[in-house]
């Protein structure tokens, strides 16, 4: 079974059309140097051109040269060249466990925006087809892990810029990255493991503790089947959690900035229920201890393995439905989508052998945790040196919602500040980290979430302006409702004291 959640970090920023038609200072535009078709030529050992098509322009899609390839044993992957071309390389990233479709309608949506844009816009499905391996079942042949894990993106990047250098006689001036959840720890992959392959990166919500992850998602499923939190208490548990954290920042305006200020604790916060009863507003004892749970730390040995999750997402989106909905409690009896994910990890990827098969049910974190070394020396994107990305002056945007009910943010702060610590103050020379008040995963929410992250980046590499402060969107139904900045962690925005606190004009950065 797919699972569309794990997003790309395009889907709710889309770019203005004249922002990147025009290419780098003191170039030209490129134009086609040879037919689309005479591509297919480049089939070789490196890789396999199985089609180069001339496409017309149709709506707001441009002509472009759409040319399929493979590598082998299973990567397949698609170049989109525009006729006019803004001599700029981009890749998209991927979701979940990837294997999408090369035509599903979200790539080819994506695509047509890059495209508009005059990018040449290149894209993976990470070396296996989720419709036939779906989730994590691929897993178990050691190539189609590998690939997913990291190979898959530097293979397509190479290719993609041959292609992209062939068909234009010229090669790209500029080359950027663009993906959030799965595709933000891919763009960290690149970083760590890929330094040359892009100059501007931008990485959102990235799953980057990926092991670490599955491992609380183990637990807290765990947790949630011994003594389940009603959906319908979620509200309830919303109302509680903003009355006691949202103005811990000195303004009441329904966002939680920094969650880790709120110091929530189920077990003193929050009103239990008599003993025997289990009314609407009031927990048992049993839900207590699962709150207590979710929210807290896996540890072993006094070692914290994996950090609790923030409080935040239980409150409701624009749709009325609980941030926590499908990810963390069900309303119907269906395994929520964290069960699948980690169940899948468990069973084909963490321990893929048959005879040291581990399902949900059966993860111990004394037993197993230990046993997750190797799994996340390929798989994890964790090495907070980033020496080399550095040096060749890459430039790394990176954002986090802090209500992102899907992946813990926490995860993210601690990556950060890992490379703070190995890389030094002048690691926001390069790499910056921006957190998102109220916002789900990828977007969404109750806070600004929308902005242009790759305007942002390319700015950056191409101009010198450092993001000091990024202003965000929250739009409902197409109209913004408010504005506010976005920070460099590990500054927060503070209110002016006058003005509408809708309006990002009335708010500064301030280091805490």
């Amino acid at each position: 079974m797919r699972h569309a959640f794990f997003l790309l970090a395009a889907i709710c920023h889309a770019q203005p059309l004249a922002t990147f038609l025009n290419p780098p200072a003191n170039e030209t535009p490129g134009a086609p140097a040879i037919a689309c078709r005479e591509l297919r030529q480049l089939t070789g050992f490196e890789f396999t051109i199985e089609s180069a098509v001339l496409t017309p322009a149709e709506g707001d899609t441009p002509e472009f040269c759409r040319v399929m390839g493979q590598i082998l044993p299973e990567i397949r992957f698609e170049v989109a060249l525009p006729t006019r071309w803004n001599r700029r390389f981009m890749m998209t990233g991927s979701g979940g466990y990837a294997g999408d479709s090369l035509d599903s309608p979200q790539r080819l949506r994506l695509r047509t925006i890059a495209m508009r844009q005059g990018f040449a816009a290149a894209v993976t499905n990470t070396g296996h087809d989720s419709r036939d391996e779906p989730l994590a079942t691929f897993a178990v042949n050691r190539q189609k892990l590998l690939d997913y894990a990291f190979r898959s993106l530097h293979v397509t990047a190479e290719a993609g810029k041959k292609i992209t250098a062939a068909y234009f006689g010229i090669k790209p001036t500029r080359s950027y990255y663009q993906g959030c959840s799965t595709g933000g720890r891919q763009g960290l992959i690149l970083a760590q493991r890929y330094p040359n392959d892009f100059d501007g990166i931008v990485a959102g919500a990235p799953v980057l503790n990926f092991s670490g992850t599955m491992m609380s998602f183990a637990c807290r499923e765990q947790a949630l089947a011994a003594a389940p939190v009603p959906y319908a208490k979620l509200a309830f548990l919303s109302d509680k959690i903003y009355a006691l954290c949202d103005d811990k920042d000195g303004l009441k305006d329904g966002l939680i900035d920094d969650p880790r200020r709120c110091n929530f604790q189920p077990s003193r916060d929050l009103p239990r229920c008599a003993a025997g009863t289990a009314g609407s507003n009031c927990f048992t004892d049993a839900e207590i201890g699962t709150l207590e749970k979710i929210y807290g730390d896996i540890t072993l040995d006094g070692k914290r393995l994996f950090p609790g999750w923030p409080v935040g997402a239980e409150v409701a989106g624009a749709d009325g439905r609980s941030g926590w909905e499908r990810w963390i409690v069900n309303e119907t009896p269906e395994k929520t989508i964290s069960y699948q994910f980690a169940d899948s990890f468990f069973r084909y990827m963490a321990f893929p052998r048959k005879e040291q098969a581990v399902d949900l049910p059966s993860f111990d974190v004394a037993t197993h945790a230990p046993r997750l070394d190797w799994i996340h020396n390929i798989l994890d994107a964790t090495d907070p040196d980033l020496t080399s990305f550095r040096d060749r002056r890459g430039k790394m945007l990176r954002y986090f919602g802090w209500a992102d009910q899907s992946l813990n943010a926490q995860m993210g702060i601690d990556y950060y500040e890992s490379v703070l610590q190995k890389m030094g103050p002048g690691t926001p020379d390069f790499f910056r980290f921006f957190l998102q008040p109220g916002v789900f995963h990828c977007g969404g929410g109750v806070g600004p979430g929308s902005f242009e992250p790759l305007l942002v980046v390319v700015d950056w590499v191409e101009r010198g302006i450092a993001p000091d402060r990024i202003t965000a969107a929250r739009i409902v139904d197409g109209k913004t409702v408010r504005t506010r900045p976005l920070c460099p962690y590990p500054q927060t925005a503070k209110y002016k004291g006058s003005g509408s606190i809708d309006e990002a004009a009335n708010f500064h950065c301030q280091a805490p």
